[in-house]
Order: C-alpha cells, then sequence, then structure tokens
C-alpha cells in the first residue's frame, strides 16, 4: 500500500471533496486534494532533510494526503473523526498495523486546538500542515467581503519553508503586505498553530523559525 495509492482512492478523494464543500459554506480557505498533496509533499520533505527512512516519508504522505477527510463529517474535531474514518479505510489495505496505527495518530494530533506532536511522523505533518498559508487558498475573489481569515492568507504574498539539517533548524519565511493584513491579525489567527509548529520541530530535534518580512518573529 503506498501514498500514490491512496491519493487516488476513491473514499479519500470523496471525503475530501465533500469536507472542502462544507468548510467553502462555512467560509473557510481551500482544503482540497491541492491543500492535501501539498502538506503530504512538505512533510516527507522535513523528514528527508532531517534524514528519516523513506518508510516514514511514505507514512507522512499518507497521513498529509488523508488528515483532512474528517472536514466531510464536522469541522469541529475534525482531526479525531479523520482518524476514526483513516483507520476504516486503511484495514482494508496490507499497510501493517504499527504503520496504520501511526498514520491515524498523525491524522488525529494534527489540530491545534486538541492535539500536538507525538512521533516524527505526527511533528511533519503539523509543520507541513500550518505552514500552508498563501494567497490561492482564499475562495472568495471579493476583497470587501473578505474575513479575517481570507485576509490573512490573502496578504501572504510570498512564503517559504526550509529545512537546515546542518543547523537543525525549520524555518518558515512569510512575506505579508500589511496593507491587507496586519501583524496583530496575523498573530491573532496564527500564534497558535506557530506555537504547535515549534513543539514539532523540537520533537524532531531541530528549533522552529518565523521571519516576516525579513524579520524574525519566532
Amino acid at each position: 500500500m503506498t501514498y500514490e495509492y491512496i491519493r487516488k482512492h476513491p473514499e479519500v478523494n470523496a471525503l475530501l471533496k465533500k469536507g472542502n464543500e462544507n468548510l467553502g459554506v462555512l467560509g473557510f480557505t481551500d482544503h482540497s486534494m491541492s491543500h492535501c498533496a501539498l502538506v503530504a509533499d512538505r512533510a516527507a520533505y522535513i523528514l528527508k532533510r532531517l534524514g528519516y527512512s523513506e518508510h516514514e516519508q511514505e507514512l507522512a504522505k499518507i497521513a498529509g494526503c488523508m488528515h483532512d477527510i474528517g472536514n466531510a463529517i464536522n469541522r469541529t474535531h475534525h482531526a479525531e473523526i479523520g482518524a476514526i474514518l483513516a483507520n476504516d479505510i486503511l484495514k482494508a489495505t496490507d499497510l501493517p498495523l504499527e504503520d496504520r496505527l501511526t498514520v491515524v495518530s498523525a491524522i488525529g494530533n494534527h489540530d491545534e486546538s486538541t492535539g500536538g506532536a507525538k512521533d516524527p511522523v505526527s511533528a511533519a505533518l503539523i509543520l507541513a500542515d500550518k505552514s500552508d498559508v498563501r494567497q490561492n487558498r482564499v475562495r472568495e475573489k471579493d476583497r470587501e467581503k473578505f474575513d479575517i481569515h481570507d485576509r490573512v492568507n490573502y496578504a501572504v504574498t510570498g512564503h517559504s519553508l526550509k529545512v537546515v539539517p546542518e543547523e537543525k533548524k525549520i524555518a518558515l519565511n512569510l512575506q505579508i503586505d500589511e496593507s491587507i493584513c496586519t501583524m496583530y491579525e496575523y498573530f491573532d489567527i496564527f500564534l497558535g498553530r506557530m506555537m504547535m509548529c515549534r513543539g514539532a520541530a523540537e520533537m524532531l530535534g531541530a528549533q522552529f523559525r518565523l521571519t516576516v518580512n525579513g524579520g524574525k518573529v519566532l
């Protein structure tokens, strides 16, 4: 069982599609397969750069692909719901029990309201998910209708996540247009997520650094 199998899995895709539609009604940014595939690739990149095995990278990609399927049921506790759904789907594959539990634990712990890094796979998922801040996640095109989440994401005109293994550092670098979103608004939304990233980096034996407009913040 591979990441490519899960990425093409009809139930996974149907759950992500429905969840993204539900969140669209609620005014959330994009949570489609596009977001999940980016998270999967980024999670694997983090582990690869820090010297983790290809097997752990593959598990991180599977978790990244499936991490938001719980939104099809409800946004509240979507991480825990998603873990249960993922467990049912993965039971029907040849993924070993230990690997399945690693994946569902990562999914169940990726939300900042109830979760936190428990192992390298969950840590990589958190860092990959919470660092996905970008303009094209905003659905609403009329800036006069933006809520704070839209403004914060739309204000990010440039972003990069770099892993520097020799310095044991994971750095998120953002360029923010402060005419769209103030720094206060950004941290009102994202401070909890950035602190979660710091804990996830520590789980990986690294330090998390956040730079905004060229200035170090965390």
